[in-house]
């Protein structure tokens, strides 16, 4: 059986999403089967339009400065060393920090560009550097750890959380850190995905995003910010990171490889990393931005690797597709699903992979595969187990 008594721990969660501040929030938002989604105004070509997005509600400290991005990565942060903490969790003497992120605090540079015309006092200036969350957030609690920013496009959440994994495998960390983040839906942003037809804006979440359904015309875009503390050590785990893989199809910057021979390669890997054999995985977790090429590529995933065995469900017609950190929500939604039972799939609105979950479903034990496909041709692959 796949890594008896072994793995890194997750023990502690904490997360910002359209659905509000707090993991009960997004939980309790995916049970609603609702999208986080609404309507915005001041997006399209002409910003005269109003575009279904699940941003980040207004919140958190203002101390933390003036932007929802910065708010968010440190409450999500605050949040999962508190879990952490009430789940007997210490943290050891070595504590490292590893954050997902692609493009950082997009309308902080905007306004830098567009309001302040490109100067700033130095303390100003000093927030747009991708280096300062890290560094406010390892002062906050004397963490002194290695400490770093990751970015492989909508992939990130996976690709942290294996470096964690492997900073505690080779003993450079007691416990790590892992913060997945991304608050960049602006007009601007917005206006390119949907121009390259991989974004909609101008329909309902769960009728545009149908991931593994007919008609599905792409993803609806999301802000998110998500935590959570990996150890090899102390603290009552959600669940565990049995393994892992990343591969690149070396094909082009936007599109899957048609043949998918390295999506498929990084599952295997990840599998037998893990110790694990395609008959214990009963969940893909899976990336389902609802694209035609993502589909065909988890599709053939399913089928060439898993036999069609497995349950798929896929949490972007809900949470929207909040990019860097979309993988990070979904490991978030992943470890509580092994600690509460309850898989918080979507409902099926349309002809669908027999396989995929309609609506919330009780969780039936076995390992959960997290897939995640992100632009440049990043492909990784988590393997996850009960605690």
């Amino acid at each position: 059986m796949a890594g008896a008594g072994t793995g890194t721990r997750i023990v502690g969660l904490g997360a910002v999403t359209g659905y509000g501040w707090g993991v009960e929030a997004l939980w309790q938002g995916l049970l609603s089967g609702k999208s986080a989604a609404t309507l915005h105004p001041g997006y399209g070509p002409a910003r005269d339009e109003q575009a279904w997005i699940a941003l980040v509600p207004d919140g958190g400290d203002p101390a933390d400065g003036g932007h929802r991005y910065i708010r968010a990565v440190r409450a999500a942060v605050r949040e999962a060393v508190a879990d952490a903490r009430k789940r007997g969790w210490q943290p050891g003497g070595t504590v490292g920090l590893v954050h997902a992120i692609v493009l950082g605090d997009v309308r902080d540079w905007r306004d830098f560009y567009t309001v302040d015309g490109g100067r700033r006092p130095a303390r100003g200036y000093l927030t747009l550097l991708p280096s300062t969350p890290i560094a406010t957030l390892m002062r906050e609690f004397g963490f002194h750890g290695p400490s770093m920013n990751v970015s492989a496009a909508c992939s990130s959440g996976n690709v942290a959380v294996l470096t964690a994994d492997l900073w505690l495998a080779a003993g450079m960390a007691d416990d790590v850190v892992v913060v997945t983040s991304d608050l960049s839906c602006t007009p601007e942003m917005v206006e390119h995905f949907v121009g390259l037809g991989a974004a909609v804006t101008d329909a309902d979440p769960l009728t545009a995003c149908r991931p593994f359904q007919q008609g599905s015309r792409g993803f609806v875009f999301g802000e998110a910010s998500a935590a959570m503390i990996l150890s090899r050590t102390g603290g009552h785990a959600y669940a565990r990171v049995l393994g892992g893989a990343m591969t690149n199809d070396a094909h082009h910057v936007v599109s899957i490889e048609p043949g998918h021979a390295h999506v498929l390669d990084c599952a295997r890997t990840a599998l037998a990393r893990a110790g694990a054999g395609p008959d214990e995985v009963g969940y893909l977790n899976a990336h389902g931005t609802g694209t035609a090429q993502c589909d065909a590529a988890e599709r053939d995933l399913v089928s060439t690797v898993l036999g069609d065995r497995p349950w798929l469900h896929a949490i972007k017609p809900l949470t929207g597709h909040s990019q860097g950190a979309a993988a990070g929500v979904e490991i978030a939604v992943a470890a509580l699903v092994n600690e509460r039972g309850l898989v918080p799939a979507p409902p099926v609105v349309a002809p669908a992979h027999p396989r995929l979950l309609d609506g919330v479903r009780p969780f039936e034990g076995g390992l959960t595969l997290k897939s995640a496909i992100g632009m440049g041709g990043n492909n990784s692959a988590l393997v996850l187990g009960p605690a």
